[in-house]
């Protein structure tokens, strides 16, 4: 929006409100001319009020509604995919992940990735169980303890954040294996810190910088009038260490 004549104004959205609740306030006072939100949901009723309303707006994520709607996401199943295929190949015979609240538009997207790469290469996959990314890092760690000191202990986990990573890293050195040589962890990174910090994990890029940049400039298309290819889909780019 830099170099345009519109503001950026950010509304909190608090854990006892309803995230629909700041959506129909901005639009029912006409607070704005267009909306941007994240974490959709597979039918998210802010999409549906705001297309109901014909309200400007675009989403940080997808949705399952028929019409078309501006968003820009990740191609989580294609990550999850490349990152299992990964794994097997480096000799994984159990892939597992901390998956994103059900609810969540990608975490259908992560777990057909999954499911289907592990089909493929014919490796057991599961998702932790009481666990999920909203959960406290202390709780994902502490899973990842107890399911590591079982027998039938996953030795490949593809993460889908930084912090789940690097709860899963310490749980996994907790229950005394080495990443990297007892097990393997993939995760998306949205700096390049994280590798520095944990390089027994291998990475996959996900430029938020970049989406953000494509959330502005679809939207101020939307306000203007536009309404066809308002949609930004980024493929995952996978650059292992010990390929050209």
């Amino acid at each position: 929006m830099r170099g345009t004549a519109y503001h950026l104004v950010i509304t909190p959205l608090f854990r006892n409100v309803a995230p629909i609740e700041p959506i129909k306030h901005i639009v029912r006072n006409r607070m704005a001319d267009g909306v941007v939100f994240s974490k959709s949901e597979a039918f998210d009723e802010r999409t549906r009020f705001l297309i109901d309303n014909d309200f400007p707006f675009i989403s940080h994520g997808r949705s399952n509604w028929p019409e078309s709607h501006p968003w820009v996401d990740f191609n989580n199943e294609a990550y999850a995919y490349g990152a299992v295929q990964r794994l097997a190949a480096k000799g994984c015979r159990r892939v597992t992940t901390v998956l994103p609240e059900s609810t969540l538009t990608y975490t259908d997207h992560i777990k057909t990735g999954v499911a289907r790469a592990a089909s493929e290469a014919g490796i057991a996959h599961e998702f932790a169980a009481d666990v999920n990314l909203g959960s406290a890092a202390d709780a994902i760690r502490s899973y990842v303890i107890k399911r590591s000191k079982r027998p039938d202990s996953p030795d490949g986990w593809v993460c889908s954040s930084e912090v789940s990573a690097l709860a899963v890293i310490s749980g996994l050195n907790e229950a005394g294996l080495k990443v990297g040589q007892d097990v393997h962890v993939i995760t998306k990174q949205s700096t390049p810190m994280f590798a520095q910090f944990q390089p027994g994990a291998e990475t996959v890029a996900e430029d938020f910088a970049s989406a953000g940049r494509a959330l502005g400039s679809l939207l101020l298309r939307r306000i203007s009038g536009e309404t066809e290819g308002l949609q930004s889909l980024t493929e995952p780019m996978f650059d292992w260490k010990d390929e050209g």
